[in-house]
């Protein structure tokens, strides 16, 4: 497997240049590119503008397997308002546009939510109702992924939504596309269940993994601490991974917690990196 560092780590005006560098220098092999609102990756970059980001890459000797959108928690897929549903749905066609451009087979989607606290502008949406729409969505949606030809992977991601890998599956099973699937995140797992469990039921249809960490004993976002330092069970998930075949790209997305310096996060997390190919390697 290969491994990655998610620019959703840091702020949505990063400098991309300068992690690029930093990622690089720690022996990533890849980098994941954050779609949002304005800085180097937004919605109103040129086709120009996506190919210089690859570009840099590139000079760094990184690929970018993924692209992430930090926008879509603003505009929530699964709003019951009209508008927003379909701007959300506008973010990921930007979104699979861009990644296309800059090599990437896979975007990271957020199917919407119930409720968060992430968002400001958070609403409550019934659940039924949520889901209905996300089918709704993603079943027009592929017709853009597979034109793209990148992926989509919804990501488990604090939206009181889809709380279950059977219901989860259900959702990709019914959309019923190659280019849909999950991203799936073992840190963000922890408050409602056990990645290990959650890898082993969704399976193949796990397109990406994001590597994060989550100490339940805490509360809330601060609960995101470094790799190994939370209640992952990260021997667990590498035996899960092995069973169900994955050799794809794990990309490390640390919670931009480290308030004065987080790019230390950049350098701090590669031993347990190492440590997590290790174990699957023995698996």
């Amino acid at each position: 497997m290969k491994t990655a560092f998610s620019l959703f780590s840091f702020e949505e005006d990063a400098n991309p240049a300068e992690i690029f560098a930093l990622v690089k220098k720690a022996g990533y092999e890849g980098v994941e590119p954050v779609l949002g609102d304005f800085g180097y990756l937004n919605v109103s970059s040129s086709d120009e503008d996506i190919l210089a980001v690859k570009k840099l890459a590139e000079k760094y000797g990184l690929s970018i397997p993924s692209v992430g959108a930090r926008n879509l928690w603003d505009n929530n897929l699964v709003s019951d308002n009209g508008e927003t549903r379909e701007k959300a749905k506008n973010i990921i066609r930007f979104e699979l546009h861009a990644a296309r451009l800059l090599g990437a087979d896979t975007v990271l989607v957020v199917p919407g939510y119930v409720g968060t606290e992430i968002s400001p502008t958070t609403e409550s949406v019934r659940y039924d109702i949520a889901y209905e729409r996300a089918a709704e969505a993603f079943g027009v949606l592929k017709d853009d992924a597979e034109r793209e030809e990148v992926k989509m992977g919804i990501e488990n991601v604090w939206n009181r939504f889809l709380l279950s890998p059977i219901e989860t599956a259900r959702l990709v099973d019914e959309v019923n596309s190659p280019c849909f699937g999950v991203y799936f995140d073992v840190g963000n797992i922890i408050y409602i269940g056990y990645p290990d469990q959650w890898i082993e039921i969704l399976g193949k249809r796990i397109f990406k993994i994001h590597l994060s960490d989550y100490r339940s004993s805490q509360a809330g976002m601060g609960a995101f601490v470094d790799l190994f330092a939370g209640d992952v069970d990260f021997g667990a998930v590498a035996k899960s991974l092995k069973a169900t075949g994955y050799d794809d790209w794990l990309t490390t997305e640390m919670f931009p917690n480290y308030k004065q310096f987080p790019r230390v996060s950049i350098t701090s997390s590669r031993a347990a990196v190492d440590t997590i190919l290790e174990l699957y390697k023995n698996a």
